[in-house]
C-alpha cells in the first residue's frame, strides 16, 4: 500500500501555528528516527523520536505510556504512524511535539524517507524572526534565568545544555576569533558521534582526527574549487566531514591528524557512500559558522579503530568492498608512473607484497604521495584502514582517498603479529591470493581447481570472443631451455625488446633510446602434469622468477655462451618437478594458418598445504553428504 496515500502531508506546521486551545485532529506521519534519552539516575527512562509529514521535520518525546511500542519493535525508523492525541511545547527555548497517543499502521509497512523534508523549527524561526533565532538560541531577557534551571536536566536529542550568556558574535567566521568552548563545562556538554542526525541544530562533539586527505582541486563547466576531508572518531563510532573553499582554507592547518578537537556548528547531512568507507550514515560539513578548538584533554578519546579482514579471507569479500588489514612487508616494489587512460593524467605507485599469520600473502598498490614518501623497511608490521579489494588477477588490494596507513602501529594484534613472524612465519611458504578466485556462484569459497583433463574436455580457451580464466594445480616436468629470455629495454614501463646495434649499444625502437647493457626478462614455456592430463603453459617475467629463483639477468649471466654451463642446466634441473598453484587464461591465439589455444600463466604459487588439507576435507565432506 502507498504510505503518501495516508500522510498528512504538511500539517506539522499547521499544528504549531495554531491558536491556543485549538483542538488538533489526529494526523498520519512518518518516523524518520528513534533513540533513548540518556536518563538522570532518578528519572523514568524516556524516547524522543523525529516525524515528518514529507514536507518537515519535528523531534517529538513519547509519553512513557507508548515506550513498549519501541522496546516490542513496532515503533522503527521507516514506520508509518497515525498521532490521536498530542500537544506542543518547548524544551530549552526549542519547538516539541509530546505525543500522548498514536497506532503503528503496520499495513502501509516501513519505508526509507519519504520526500525531503527540512526542519519546521528553522522555517518557522526563519518566517518569525528573519533568520536572527538561528544565529542566537536565547536572545529573550529571560535567557539567563533558563540557562539555570536547565543546566541540570538531561540534554535532548543530543543538544547541550545553555551556557551563561556570552557576547555576542555578529562577525563571519573568523579563524584568529575562534570561540573556545570552556574546559571544565566541555566534558558535560557533549554528545557522542552516533548522536548525530540532520533533525538537530545544535551540538558539540569531541573527537580524534583519525585520517586526514590532501586538498583535492576541481574545475569545470560550474566553477572550479577546493576541498579536504577528515574522519573524526570517539568511542561510539566514525564521521566523515568535508572542507569546501573557504573552510578549507581555514580549517585545513588547524585540524591535525591523531589530535583530539571541539567540533559544533557545522551541517550534517546524510553521507555520500560513494565518496566513503565509514559505516556512519550522515557525514559533516564544515560552514562558515563552525567552531573548532583543540583540546588537551585527549585521555577519554580512542585512538584508530581497526576491524582486520584476515588475508585468507578476502576471497569471500566482494570486488570493490573497503576492508582494514594487517601484514608483515615481505616485499617494496620501485615508484612507478602511469598515466589513465581517461583522463590521460600521470600517477604515481608502487606495489608491495604483505603476509599474515592466515598463510597467504597478498600486493597492495600504494598511490600518490604515499606511494612516493613509502620507505617503511621490509619486515615491518603495517596497518591499513578502508583499502579496497579488487579482483584484478584473483584478489589484491588499493589505498584509496579515504583509506588510511599506519606503520609499527600500537596495537595488540601488530604485536602478535610479528611475534608469530619472528617465532615461525619468517619461514614459511605463502599461498598467493591471485591464484583464488573471489566471489561468485561459489558463494565466496575457494575455485575448485580444475584438471588439465577438466581443461581440455571443457573447451576453456575456444570462444574466440573472450578468454577463460581458470586455477589448476600441476607439477612441472619439463622447461624450454631456449628462449628463455629476451633483452628488454630499460625504460620504466617499456619492455620492449632491444637490438644489439653495436657491441656495448643495444637500441629501443619504441623509447628511441640506446642503453650499454639490456635487462633480460623471462618469457617462458613449459609442460605441467597433474594426475588425470599434460598440457604447456608459458609465462612472463614475474612468474619465471618465482620458478627459477634467480631473475633473468642473472640466469643468463650462468649459461656461458652457446655451450650451456653446468650452472645453468642446474638451475633448471632444480626448477623441474616442483608443484604449484597454477592461475591461468585460455585465449584463442592464431599462428600463421593455424589457431590454437594458448594457456598463459596469470600468477603462481607454491600451494599451502594447510590450505590444501582443509580443502580436501572440505571435498570428502560434501561426498559425504546424502
Amino acid at each position: 500500500m502507498d504510505p503518501t496515500s495516508v500522510i498528512s502531508i504538511g500539517t506539522l506546521r499547521n499544528v504549531f501555528t495554531s491558536e491556543a486551545g485549538q483542538v488538533l485532529p489526529p494526523i498520519v506521519v512518518q518516523c524518520l528516527q528513534t533513540r533513548i534519552l540518556t536518563p538522570s539516575p532518578q528519572a523514568q527512562e524516556r524516547f524522543r523520536v523525529v516525524l515528518s509529514d514529507t514536507v518537515h521535520f519535528v523531534q517529538c518525546m513519547l509519553a512513557s505510556q507508548n515506550n513498549h511500542l519501541i522496546k516490542n519493535g513496532d515503533l522503527v525508523k521507516g514506520s508509518i504512524i497515525k498521532l490521536a492525541s498530542y500537544q506542543t511545547n518547548q524544551i530549552k527555548e526549542r519547538r516539541v511535539l509530546i505525543v500522548l497517543e498514536l497506532e503503528v499502521l503496520k499495513e502501509y509497512g516501513v519505508h526509507d524517507k519519504i520526500g525531503q523534508p527540512d526542519s519546521l523549527e528553522k522555517a518557522l524561526d526563519k518566517s518569525q524572526n528573519s533568520g536572527e533565532l538561528q544565529r542566537n538560541p536565547y536572545p529573550s531577557p529571560t535567557a539567563t534565568t533558563a540557562a539555570v534551571e536547565t543546566a541540570t536536566a538531561p540534554a535532548f536529542y543530543g543538544s547541550k545544555p545553555s551556557a551563561p550568556p556570552a557576547p555576542q558574535r555578529n562577525h563571519p567566521f573568523d579563524e584568529n576569533k575562534r570561540p573556545a568552548v570552556s574546559g571544565a563545562n566541555a566534558n558535560a556538554h557533549i554528545i557522542p558521534i552516533e548522536g548525530l542526525s540532520p533533525y538537530q541544530n545544535k551540538w558539540t562533539i569531541k573527537a580524534r582526527v583519525s585520517l586526514k586527505s590532501d586538498i583535492k582541486t576541481w574545475k569545470n563547466a560550474r566553477g572550479e574549487g577546493k576541498l579536504f576531508t577528515v574522519h573524526f572518531l570517539d568511542e561510539t563510532g566514525e564521521i566523515r566531514a568535508t572542507g569546501f573553499n573557504e573552510q578549507c582554507d581555514a580549517l585545513y592547518e588547524v585540524l591535525q591528524e591523531g589530535q583530539v578537537y571541539y567540533v559544533s556548528k557545522a551541517r550534517v547531512t546524510f553521507a555520500k557512500k560513494q565518496f566513503s568507507n565509514l559505516s556512519n550514515d550522515y557525514e559533516i560539513t564544515f560552514e562558515n559558522q563552525t567552531e573548532v578548538e583543540k583540546c588537551e584533554d585527549q585521555s577519554d578519546v580512542p585512538q584508530l579503530r581497526f576491524n582486520f579482514v584476515p588475508f585468507a579471507e578476502l576471497a569471500k569479500v566482494e570486488k570493490d568492498a573497503q576492508v582494514d588489514v594487517i601484514g608483515i612487508l615481505r616485499d617494496s616494489g620501485e615508484v612507478a608512473e602511469i598515466m589513465s587512460k581517461t583522463t590521460q593524467k600521470e600517477y604515481l605507485k608502487r606495489d608491495i607484497t604483505l603476509a599474515d599469520t592466515s598463510g597467504f600473502d597478498v600486493r597492495m598498490t600504494l598511490w600518490g604521495a604515499v606511494a612516493q614518501n613509502f620507505d617503511a623497511p621490509l619486515e615491518s608490521v603495517i596497518a591499513f584502514k578502508g583499502v579496497k579489494v579488487s579482483d584484478f588477477g584473483g584478489r589484491s588490494l588499493s589505498m584509496a582517498m579515504s583509506s588510511s596507513m599506519t606503520v609499527e602501529p600500537d596495537i595488540d594484534e601488530a604485536y602478535k603479529l610479528k611475534g608469530w613472524f619472528d617465532a615461525t612465519g619468517r619461514n614459511e611458504t605463502f599461498q598467493s591470493h591471485q591464484a583464488l578466485l573471489g566471489m561468485g556462484q561459489a558463494g565466496g569459497r575457494l575455485e575448485v581447481y580444475k584438471t588439465l583433463e577438466q581443461v581440455a574436455s571443457e573447451g576453456l580457451g575456444l570462444n574466440e570472443e573472450k578468454p577463460d580464466y581458470y586455477s589448476t594445480k600441476a607439477t612441472i616436468v619439463y622447461l624450454k631451455q631456449e628462449s628463455v629470455s629476451y633483452p628488454a629495454c630499460m625504460s620504466e614501463k617499456c619492455n620492449k625488446k632491444v637490438v644489439e646495434t653495436n657491441p656495448g649499444e643495444w637500441r629501443c625502437e619504441k623509447c628511441d633510446k640506446t642503453w650499454p647493457k639490456p635487462q633480460y626478462r623471462y618469457v617462458m614455456t613449459m609442460s605441467v602434469n597433474d594426475a588425470y592430463s599434460q598440457a604447456w603453459l608459458s609465462c612472463f617475467d614475474d612468474v619465471g622468477r618465482m620458478i627459477m629463483g634467480m631473475s633473468a639477468d642473472e640466469l643468463e649471466a650462468l649459461r656461458g655462451g652457446e655451450e650451456k654451463s653446468n650452472d645453468y642446466l642446474t638451475a633448471f634441473a632444480e626448477a623441474v618437478g616442483k608443484t604449484y598453484i597454477f592461475r591461468c587464461r585460455a585465449r584463442m591465439d592464431s599462428y600463421g594458418d593455424q589457431q590454437r589455444v594458448r594457456h598463459q600463466v596469470v600468477s603462481a604459487s607454491p600451494p599451502n598445504w594447510s590450505a590444501e588439507c582443509t580443502k580436501l576435507m572440505e571435498t570428502i565432506r560434501l561426498y559425504s553428504q546424502d
